[in-house]
């Protein structure tokens, strides 16, 4: 982590509260029975998730409950509750601090529909799979039945879907602009990001008597104020980027009034100062930015965009601002993102005494999730990629975040000496990238300046230290380990910087992939790569040569996995068809394929709701963008990425012939389809009627969940182990 953001006190440095007399528990309890056990009368704390609870650091209750024991605080945990009445909300009793409050390890409603808003059949976080077990807005659910059970208890809203609706944010499952989920919610506070300092923090405060509505300017949180602190300079967001005409042009033939006197500012109470640069760079720790008020981006989409624009330029936390917006006649504060945890306090975070396995209310029920990860290591957080349609940058940071790699082989030690069910593969070293293990700026006064929202993106930033050593030296030393029969890397590869590191993609090809290597180039089309902010596919051809050339010296045949978004902002029908050819000329058959989602506050998203491309300045005259949003098109574009499917062959002739290619059609290995329709491969009307209708049943027999690619057909293969 740099220097430059070493101002926040160690995590682990708080004089632990006296209920540490405890000890540690084997598992978080979930019961009375178990607090009794405990010998606790009480919880300090109680933690309420839409997952069930598994004992495992890659759950974030399991995370922040073990963080909040090792602080001296009696931690309880309320996994899925039943949210139609209050009553499960009470089974530990009144907490003496707080109640904290997630949907989940996912957004709850990504989490229960797929991309065309069909309900999920089944929820990967719930035991054997089970679907239905959390409401919709599982946040804002939960928060009111917490506020029924203990009016007095102050609630705390954190996790994903708290982080990515914090401000004023389109949602896609009710096609409009929503509030901050502060207010929707009711809470008391919200916290953003990897929550560690913000709730180590505020569990002290409270615990040394301070009321919640003392907690104001503690980093990674958003609250209420009821006007600006004294002190602080307000800098409008249309200073910081213009988003162009926002007022419908004058008539100049309509006489208009004379303008005898300056505006008023918006809110009585607030002086808008002025500075000059160097002012303005001298107070910038105390200067916030009013972003245009709900009333105004939720029926105005080139505002909405403009704030998108303005709040992702303050995202890194060595030169974020605050950020303030209005709804109604309450104003939503948004602090600068948390500081980072240092590699020695990601080490005792994961190195705290997790049991690793699900509470045993379960018993021997199987929770998916946990059955792909429980023999994983995370050994970092956070992407500088920036890519426009994912959320990780919202939530975890651009800054690379990294564990030791002594921390890192205990972990892999604890794994193969406590798991039952190890058998001596470990199935992933990752994160949300694999390879950006303790990548990050050359210096740090740079990166604790830079506003660029990708470090990889339109090319690698030279000051960027691309050097994959310690991962090699880590991967080396994993698997030399006792016990230890295959490490595999299944955590998403960022090939642009693999490319730079030959070394890097030996060791990786020679001895951690499985037989296949997913990788997500996303789409093959410059236009729409531009709109993701991902590289083109010359990176992804120099990455595949090296892929072949060190299978083919190791003697392995090993097969790349590339993943494509059909309908991303910015994709037209042609894109889509150029995608299809390259997949068939590949040999790539997609089992199912990924649809943009527009998930709450990504850049893409803001491009889906207005119809611009808000990489750069909006404005009501800049040029639209292709968006598919209607139901065929978007139904189209996913035919074309599952070009060999007959069932779409209709569809796709279709189109083709409206596209003036007809020429694609025919029975010669130079088409994209035939001409012929197998019998039994027609959708009827009435089946694709029901595939249009926005499912509110748990009816839906499909998961919508993306499956890996079958390998060229006409070579012999192997299933990954």
């Amino acid at each position: 982590m740099s220097s430059a953001l070493q101002t926040e006190p160690n995590l682990f440095s708080y004089r632990l509260y006296w209920a540490q007399r405890f000890g540690v528990a084997p598992v978080l309890p979930m019961s009375k029975a178990e607090m009794d056990e405990l010998g606790w009368d009480a919880c300090d704390v109680i933690l309420v998730t839409g997952d069930a609870y598994i004992d495992h650091p890659s759950f974030g209750m399991a995370l922040i409950g073990r963080l909040l024991e090792a602080q001296g605080f009696r931690v309880g945990i309320i996994s899925q509750p039943d949210w139609t009445s209050a009553k499960d909300f009470m089974k530990l009793g009144r907490p003496n601090l707080f109640f904290g409050v997630t949907g989940g390890n996912m957004d709850s409603m990504v989490n229960r529909y797929t991309s065309d808003k069909k309900i999920r059949s089944n929820d990967a976080y719930t035991p054997n799979g089970a679907a239905g077990k959390r409401p919709d807005r599982a946040v804002n659910v939960y928060s009111h039945r917490c506020r029924e059970a203990y009016k007095d208890v102050p609630i705390i809203i954190g996790g994903i879907e708290a982080s990515l609706r914090r401000i004023a944010h389109y949602d896609y499952w009710s096609d409009k602009v929503r509030k901050s989920v502060l207010l929707d919610s009711k809470a008391d506070l919200l916290v953003y990001g990897n929550a560690e300092r913000q709730v180590v923090e505020i569990a002290h405060r409270l615990a040394n008597g301070e009321a919640i509505s003392e907690l104001k300017g503690i980093r990674g949180t958003v609250h209420f104020v009821k006007q600006i602190p004294e002190g602080w300079a307000v800098k409008d967001s249309t200073d910081v980027d213009k988003p162009g005409a926002t007022m419908t042009p004058i008539d100049p033939y309509q006489e208009q009034p004379a303008c005898d006197k300056k505006p008023e500012p918006s809110n009585a109470d607030e002086k808008v100062i002025h500075f000059d640069k160097l002012q303005i760079r001298n107070r910038r720790s105390q200067t916030v930015i009013r972003l245009p008020a709900y009333e105004a981006v939720k029926d105005d989409p080139i505002l909405y965009a403009h704030a998108s624009r303005v709040m992702h330029g303050e995202t890194n936390p060595g030169n974020a601002r605050a950020l303030i917006q209005l709804h109604g006649t309450r104003q939503v504060w948004i602090n600068p993102p948390p500081i980072p945890l240092t590699t020695k306090e990601m080490d005792g975070v994961f190195d705290l005494p997790y049991s690793r396995v699900p509470h045993k209310e379960y018993g021997s029920a199987n929770v998916p999730a946990f059955e792909m990860i429980q023999h994983s290591v995370n050994i970092m957080r956070g992407c500088f990629g920036g890519c426009t349609f994912c959320s990780i940058t919202e939530h975890e940071g651009r800054i690379i975040q990294s564990r030791s790699e002594d921390s890192i082989i205990k972990e892999i030690e604890a794994i193969r000496d406590t798991s039952p069910a190890f058998t001596g593969h470990i199935s992933d070293l990752g994160g949300p990238t694999a390879n950006m293990y303790r990548l990050a700026c050359k210096d740090p006064e740079i990166e604790a300046a830079c506003r660029k929202p990708s470090c990889v993106y339109p090319g690698i930033c030279p000051n960027l230290n691309t050097d994959h050593t310690p991962l090699i030296k880590l991967y080396r030393r994993a698997r030399a380990l006792p016990g230890i029969k295959k490490i595999f890397i299944a955590s998403g590869l960022r090939y642009d910087l693999a490319v730079e590191s030959p070394e890097y993609v030996k060791e990786l090809v020679t001895h951690h992939v499985g037989g296949y290597l997913k990788i997500a180039p996303e789409h093959t089309e410059q236009g729409v790569l531009s709109k993701m902010m991902k590289p083109g596919m010359g990176t992804y051809d120099r990455f595949k040569e090296m892929f072949d050339k060190y299978s083919k010296e190791a003697g392995k045949e090993q097969y790349l996995i590339p993943y494509f978004i059909a309908a991303h902002p910015g994709t037209t029908d042609n894109d889509m068809l150029n995608l299809a050819l390259w997949l068939k000329r590949n040999g790539f058959r997609a089992d199912q394929v990924q649809a943009f989602l527009p998930s709450p506050m990504s850049i893409a998203t803001a491009m889906y709701h207005s119809g611009k491309d808000t990489l750069r300045k909006v404005s009501r005259t800049a040029e639209d963008i292709a968006i598919p949003k209607s139901f065929k098109q978007r139904r189209l574009h996913k035919a074309f990425l599952r070009y060999h499917d007959p069932k779409n062959w209709p569809l796709l002739r279709e189109a083709l012939k409206d596209m003036g290619r007809s020429d694609l059609i025919g029975n010669g290995k130079q088409h994209l389809i035939p001409t012929f329709q197998p019998k039994g491969t027609v959708e009827t009307p009435d089946k694709i009627q029901r595939f249009k209708t926005k499912y509110t049943g748990l009816d839906n027999p499909r998961s919508g969940k993306s499956k890996p690619y079958s390998a060229n057909k006409n070579k012999t293969k192997r299933k990954p182990k």
